[in-house]
């Protein structure tokens, strides 16, 4: 199977992906945006709605922010069917709604990946910490908790994954811990193509350590496919050859394939293809550009409208009216 007829089959998958997003009075704005703006944007460059989002609370009814901010919330089910739950941090770490365990315990029974932010992470922590090797919050918490316990040492890093258990830095990291999600579902170029819309430079993975503790340079973990990726950015509408990408930074063709399946899991060609595709996706949408003038723009010299299709499913006009009739 080639990797453009898998790259089609990515596209045009009908999985929608579905998150619990677990608040309670006094929570944190700022991840609560990280987290929807990201699946909102990635359903607008992806053309379909690929992810849905519920917000939830212990009893359901108005959550309210500690910025003042009201959230109608539906209460937890018994059975819980969303693939992630989140649940958000607090400015009240002694806040009882986060002792969360036994909802962690329902979701990750069906298989839910669960991401514990900020304050939630470290009730979580000094509930459960004594059953895991290792785990994170935010360096704040972390403090809090040695001085109540004596003993804790947290990980440093945005996040670390334990089984189906996330804990997490929170605050703007969450941002970045969201991208990182939905890029197991969605392609590479797609994923950049959400933070490049919210003006986020670089993706911090995981393992990229809090401020305070010095913080990773890259946005994918390797210096030299960061440099490739900007020059695909700058050279959209007359694309470089992988030729001419390789000798700009210095570096072998087979070096280049092998970082862009070791970090991204797809071929520079195709990387760099779908990165057009997706800007050509965003003037389609939000432009009164013609489709010949959208494609050209893109680098796209013909075959537009088809190439568009096998990958998005829909034809350019298609979507462009579907566009109009949603905003009447």
């Amino acid at each position: 199977m080639t990797a453009e007829i898998r790259q089609k089959d990515f596209a045009t998958a009908t999985k929608v992906w579905r998150f619990d997003i677990l608040l309670a009075n006094d929570f944190v704005l700022t991840e609560l945006a990280g987290i929807v703006d990201v699946l909102m944007i990635a359903n607008r460059v992806s053309v379909r709605p690929i992810f849905e989002w519920t917000y939830r609370s212990v009893s359901g009814g108005h959550i309210r922010s500690r910025t003042g901010v009201l959230v109608e919330t539906v209460p937890v089910p018994a059975k819980p069917t969303a693939d992630y739950l989140f649940v958000t941090g607090n400015s009240n770490p002694d806040n009882p709604a986060l002792s969360v365990g036994a909802h962690v315990k329902t979701y990750t029974f069906r298989n839910a990946q669960v991401v514990l932010l900020a304050e939630a992470a470290s009730r979580y922590i000094s509930e459960h910490g004594d059953r895991h090797n290792v785990l994170t919050t935010h360096w704040e918490n972390s403090a809090l908790l040695r001085e109540r316990t004596g003993y804790f040492d947290a990980d440093s890093s945005l996040a670390v994954e334990d089984g189906h258990v996330v804990t997490c830095a929170g605050m703007e990291a969450t941002l970045d811990i969201t991208l990182s999600l939905i890029g197991r579902h969605v392609s590479a170029a797609t994923k950049m193509t959400v933070a490049d819309i919210m003006l986020h430079e670089r993706i911090r993975d995981f393992s990229t350590q809090q401020p305070f503790g010095g913080a990773k340079c890259t946005s994918t973990g390797d210096n030299e496919l960061d440099q490739c990726i900007e020059l695909m950015s700058a050279n959209i509408e007359e694309p470089l050859p992988i030729n001419d990408l390789v000798r700009l930074l210095e570096i072998s063709n087979r070096s280049l394939e092998r970082k862009f399946r070791t970090y991204l899991n797809t071929t520079p060609n195709t990387f760099y293809r779908e990165l057009r595709l997706a800007r050509a996706n965003n003037l389609l949408l939000n432009t009164t550009l013609s489709m010949r003038e959208v494609g050209l723009i893109c680098g796209f010299g013909s075959g537009f409208s088809g190439l568009y299709k096998s990958f998005f499913g829909k034809t350019p006009l298609t979507v462009r009216k579907e566009r109009r009739l949603a905003q009447r």
